[in-house]
């Protein structure tokens, strides 16, 4: 699976897909794509990309990136082009805010998430897992 950005986006980093698989005997495998150089996010910035059918949104926080759907789950706003603030991200449709780690919706008071993908970096290249189902 070879990542593609939206125009806005960096280009992609040559793809590989690497592929490992889960301890438990039921798992399903996981994917890491290989997803974009670190440079290519700015500092406390986020970028969508599309993974297959899924678009994903990659934070750069400084000590780390982290992964989240792009679409804030009140009206689908694009997460990827929010504020980043410590951990979290404003929608900029209409101001929710979306912990990076959790998924989890902290302003406003209400009960809904988005789904998380693990993240690493590899010789100054973002990965993202994709497995049978992203996590939250």
């Amino acid at each position: 699976m070879t990542p593609t950005f939206p125009a806005r986006g960096a280009a992609p980093h040559a793809g590989k897909v690497r592929r490992s698989f889960a301890a438990a005997a039921n798992a399903e495998p996981e994917t890491w794509v290989r997803v974009t150089g670190v440079e290519a996010i700015p500092l406390r910035q986020g970028r969508s990309v599309r993974l297959g059918a899924r678009e994903i949104a990659i934070f750069n926080l400084g000590d780390r990136f982290l992964a989240v759907d792009n679409r804030c789950p009140h009206q689908g706003g694009p997460l990827a082009d929010g504020i980043v603030a410590g951990g979290t991200v404003v929608c900029p449709l209409h101001s929710w805010k979306v912990c990076l780690e959790s998924g989890a919706v902290r302003k406003p008071d209400v009960t809904a998430c988005v789904p998380t993908y693990p993240t690493r970096v590899e010789d100054g290249v973002v990965l993202v897992c994709l497995g049978a189902a992203p996590a939250a």
